[in-house]
């Protein structure tokens, strides 16, 4: 017979022989039944009851058992129970109840569930419950209220639900009182404020809301209050800062306001641990921290506090953790010398503020203890030290987003602790120092965005545990180091585009095994793809536009059958476009101007026209009807011979008359116009798309520039859907209003860059109409092909529709790839400035793929790196744009750049996640932007800002890495839309922190559902 089986035959037995005896029953019987009915509930795998038998010797033998104590006074009644940490699960007995002289209980980190008995109001005795770290669920017991003598309650990290009862208000001896981690709701009921002997208050994380209420001030032994990550509103009572007991103060992710009191380091002198993080505090840092000489941990990081650093930080020798970012705090960096006199510190968190000047050399006196240093999105600059080669312990220095120059110190090879490096976005220049080869516990480098040349040392294969590795957008150049291509720790990416590396890529690629993401893109490389990529099985994102690669596309691709993003344009590839690119479940193909031949695929990825791009290769024939591709030959080598002869000839003639008589068309109206040339409008650029279509033609496909098929409207045009006359095609004819002044020029601006934009996310243009009416009326037409799905407007703010989260994603990073490459990948020195980016001009294919258009307002700046005023005969110009997108810069100076696009980038993306306009009334009369309101709510309250449709929809299967999906879209729409210009990232930056954002929610279950 089992022990479950011999309890309960006990319980059985007992129970029985009480009912038939009633007048036999004694308290060690009842203490006894009690005991073996809790064993009877326990699922014990580890033994820890075994000891719990009944042997008939002597009824109080229990007292023996483990985990069980007696009274001494009285020999057989059991007063407590001591099983903490012995993995029992299962449900608490409501015998427990009949243990009258009980005054002690602790069962924490178990795995109990279920309700907590009622019974346990009848323990008249008990004194101290601890039962944290459990799974416990059900209300709070009401009737605990009549365990008068307690003073001892800690409940923490289980499942209990609804409010804290009123009726515990009589719990007045309480002196510990723990209800954190729990799913609570309510306010913090103000009679927790008569609990005039609690010294522990723990509140955190519970679902509490509402105000602090006023009588906690009464609360004078408090060591310990922890409120934190709740929804409280309100400010904090000015009388919890002269409770001088308090050590730890702790109310961080809640929606607290209001000033810190600036003598708080001289009210609160024990405090231990200060915690005012993810608030809406504003005004000053308190300036007296430094008196509260106790401190060891300092976290104010999301607020609104501005003025300096808290000076004489160096007082506080038992600080180790110092955490102030995210704020609007304003200093020289030289404050960090006070820190020296910081023996203890080892983690230095001052990023996001406005923090200036350049490091001091004194930084190399920071205690060796320190492990984690981050600068990052500071406006800091000047050379990094060489003795921050002193601070051995650190194992993570991010300085990213700065303005420091000069080369990176040799002195960093010292820092053989390091586990991550991010030196990104700087100014940094010369060559990589070969030390970086010491760092061999180095798992992430990011040296992405600055000036640095030279060839990559071979000293890197030394950091064999090495993951991530970026070094794109700089100027480094010769081979690719086969060294380097033989970590095979690299498993979640090598980007090393925008570079100048030349040469072959080695065929030790193969070692990359793991890698997930591969980027070559933008450089000088030539010659075979080397087909030991196939080696590379788990690579997802592979990326070589570009370059200069010959020969056929390499069968060891076929091997990749997790590849989901595949970047071939623009190389010289040739041959036939392989079969198993149909066959792989690619989501985006581009093999775009090469040198390809041959039929295109119609199945896999070559049925869905928007998920790959087969343009600039001119032999290619077949494949599905919408790209209107000759089809293939007929085997007949006789036919074949003499189709090939007729099109070249037919071709070019028919291709060239349209294109002559198109031009010709529209330089004389443009002429009558505008009296003046327009040999820049580049017309000839579109030949290879056009399709000619006349006044009349258009008239017909549109029902007579019917208003029922107006899609659009804007100020210097009128969108048309029509049909053409084969029946099949539908487009979007957007018709100039020529009365307009300005539509000329916008006609004229939108041909300047679409001339020489080609790209899978922008609008492509089918074709353009310059005539006249009927009428002998100017006609200027530009035709699209129609989007099935209309503007990202209409799904955000004018649709019943719903755009689920990672939908929304993927739409934002096609946005963002076509403005990048209008920024950076057009193939030419210049840059095309969009100038009016905003969800009415993204329009969406059947697939949801996003096309960015309307360029109506475009630029080319001649130079990427230089700004370019809108009229050149004028120093400044007129506001161009759309009120809440444009770039408070333009207001002020009217230069146009690519920042610009990036700030309004940034509003549409942080639109897109909390569907609420820029121009949103709720903000304004809240006194905020889109930009202050979603960067107040990061990083842990990001839910309060993200759209309640996704919140409705997909709440439900929320997990803790969706919402960090959510806070890191939310981030880069912050970091996109910044005040200052040179504050913000770029769109290159853009691309990839999403895509990774992406590529980390696609390797997560909970985001797929």
């Amino acid at each position: 017979m089992t022990n479950s089986n011999l309890a309960k035959w006990l319980i059985l037995c007992i129970f029985l022989y009480l009912i038939i005896n009633p007048s036999t029953c004694s308290d060690e019987e009842t203490d006894l039944l009690a005991l073996l009915s809790f064993k009877a509930k326990v699922i014990d795998a580890r033994g820890a009851l075994d000891s719990w038998i009944s042997n008939g010797s002597t009824v109080d033998s229990y007292c023996s058992w483990r985990g069980v104590s007696c009274s001494t006074r009285h020999r057989s009644r059991v007063t407590s129970i001591d099983l903490d940490s012995q993995g029992l699960t299962g449900h608490l007995s409501p015998h427990l109840g009949n243990l009258s002289f009980l005054r002690h209980i602790s069962l924490r980190n178990n795995s109990f569930s279920g309700p907590i008995p009622q019974e346990f109001g009848r323990l008249r005795r008990l004194e101290y419950i601890e039962i944290s770290n459990n799974s416990f669920s059900g209300e709070i017991p009401r009737n605990l209220s009549q365990c008068r003598n307690l003073y001892y309650l800690n409940l923490i990290d289980n499942e209990l639900t609804g409010i804290i009862p009123p009726e515990l208000s009589s719990l007045s001896k309480l002196e510990d009182l723990g209800l954190s981690d729990n799913i609570l709701s309510g306010n913090i009921p103000s009679f927790i404020g008569n609990f005039t002997s609690l010294e522990q208050l723990s509140l955190s994380n519970c679902g509490l809301h509402g105000e602090i209420p006023e009588s906690l001030v009464n609360l004078r032994k408090l060591i310990r209050l922890t409120l934190d990550t709740n929804e409280l509103t309100g400010t904090i009572p000015s009388g919890l800062f002269n409770i001088s007991t308090i050590r730890y103060f702790l109310v961080f992710t809640n929606k607290l306001r209001g000033n810190i009191p600036p003598d708080i380091g001289l009210t609160l002198p024990n405090l231990r641990h200060l915690s005012l993080g993810d608030n809406n505090f504003t005004g000053a840092l308190p300036v007296s921290l430094s008196n509260a000489s106790f401190l060891e941990i300092i976290e104010i990081f999301s607020n609104r506090f501005t003025g300096p650093m808290p000076k004489n930080l160096g007082r506080l020798s038992n600080l180790w953790w110092f955490s102030v970012f995210s704020t609007y705090v304003e200093d020289d960096i030289g404050f960090l010398s006070s820190l020296t006199n910081c023996t203890s510190l080892q983690v230095v968190l001052i990023l996001d503020n406005i923090l200036t000047g350049s490091l001091p050399v004194s930084i190399s006196n920071l205690t060796t203890r320190l492990t984690k240093l981050a600068m990052e999105m500071n406006q800091l600059h000047g050379p990094i030290p060489s003795g921050i080669g002193n601070l051995v312990g650190l194992t993570s220095l991010t300085l990213f987003l700065n303005h420091f120059s000069g080369p990176i110190p040799s002195t960093v090879g010292k820092l053989k602790k390091l586990q991550r490096l991010n030196l990104s976005a700087n100014r940094f220049t010369n060559e990589l120092p070969s030390s970086l080869g010491n760092l061999t516990l180095l798992n992430t480098l990011y040296l992405t965005r600055n000036n640095i040349s030279g060839s990559v040392p071979p000293s890197l294969v030394n950091c064999v545990n090495l993951l991530e590795l970026d070094f794109s957008r700089n100027n480094l150049s010769g081979p690719i180091p086969k060294e380097l291509m033989s970590l095979s720790s690299l498993s979640v990416a090598v980007d090393l585009s925008d570079n100048a590396f030349s040469g072959s890529i080695p065929a030790e690629i193969g070692s990359l095994r793991n890698l997930a993401w591969l980027d070559l893109s933008n450089n000088r490389l030539s010659g075979l793809f080397p087909n030991t990529i196939s080696s590379c099985t788990n690579l997802q994102w592979l990326y070589v536009e570009n370059n200069s690669f010959y020969g056929e596309i390499p069968q060891g691709m076929s091997d990749l059958r997790g590849l989901l993003e595949l970047e071939l344009s623009t190389n010289n590839f040739s041959g036939p476009i392989p079969r198993f690119l149909a066959e792989i479940p690619l989501q985006l193909l581009n093999i775009s101007f090469n040198r390809l031949q041959g039929p295109v695929p119609n199945d896999g990825i070559f049925r869905n026209q928007s998920a790959f791009s087969v343009e600039g290769n001119t032999d290619l024939c077949g494949g599905i009807p919408e790209l209107k591709l000759p089809p293939c030959p007929s085997k007949n080598p006789e036919t074949k011979k003499n189709s090939s002869v007729s099109l070249k000839v037919l071709i070019p003639i028919v291709v060239s008359g349209a294109v002559f008589v198109s031009l010709v068309v529209c330089w004389y109206i443009l002429v009558r116009r505008k009296k003046k040339s327009i040999k820049n409008l580049y017309v000839s650029s579109f030949e290879s798309k056009f399709r000619r279509l006349s006044y009349a033609d258009l008239l017909r496909a549109t029902s007579g520039f019917s208003e029922a098929n107006i899609v659009g409207n804007g100020r210097f045009s009128t969108v048309y859907k029509g049909i053409l006359d084969d029946g099949e095609t539908t487009v979007a004819v957007k018709v100039l209003n020529l009365r307009v002044r300005g539509a000329v020029k916008s006609f004229e601006s939108e041909c300047k860059a679409l001339r020489v934009a080609r790209h899978r996310n922008l609008l492509k243009i089918l074709s353009i109409s310059v005539s006249i009416d009927f009428q002998m009326n100017d006609f200027m037409a530009l035709i699209f092909r129609f989007k099935s799905n209309g503007s990202l407007e209409e799904w955000l703010h004018q649709s019943i529709r719903y755009i689920p989260l990672m939908k929304r994603v993927d739409i934002a990073i096609d946005i963002a790839s076509a403005v990048e490459y209008l920024h950076n990948g057009t193939g030419s020195k210049s840059a095309i400035v969009h100038g009016d980016l905003k969800p009415s001009n993204v329009l969406l294919d059947d697939d949801m793929t996003a096309h960015v258009g309307d360029f109506g307002l475009a630029k080319v700046i001649s130079d990427i790196s230089t700004n370019f005023a809108a009229d050149e005969s004028a120093s400044s110009v007129a506001v161009k744009g759309t009120i809440g997108y444009i770039a408070p810069e333009y207001g002020m100076s009217g230069v146009i750049s690519t920042q610009g696009d990036v700030y309004s980038y940034g509003i549409l993306l942080l639109e897109m996640f909390t569907n609420v306009r820029p121009t949103s009334d709720a903000l304004s009369s809240n006194d905020q932007n889109l930009h202050s309101y979603v960067r107040n709510c990061l990083p842990n309250r990001s839910i309060e800002v993200l759209d309640p449709f996704v919140v409705l929809n997909e709440g439900d299967t929320f997990s803790t890495s969706v919402m960090n999906c959510v806070a890191s879209v939310f981030g880069v729409g912050v970091a996109c839309s910044r005040e200052h210009a040179h504050d913000r990232i770029s769109m290159a930056d853009v691309v990839i922190e999403l895509k990774r954002i992406k590529a980390s929610a696609c390797s997560n279950r909970g985001l797929l559902n």
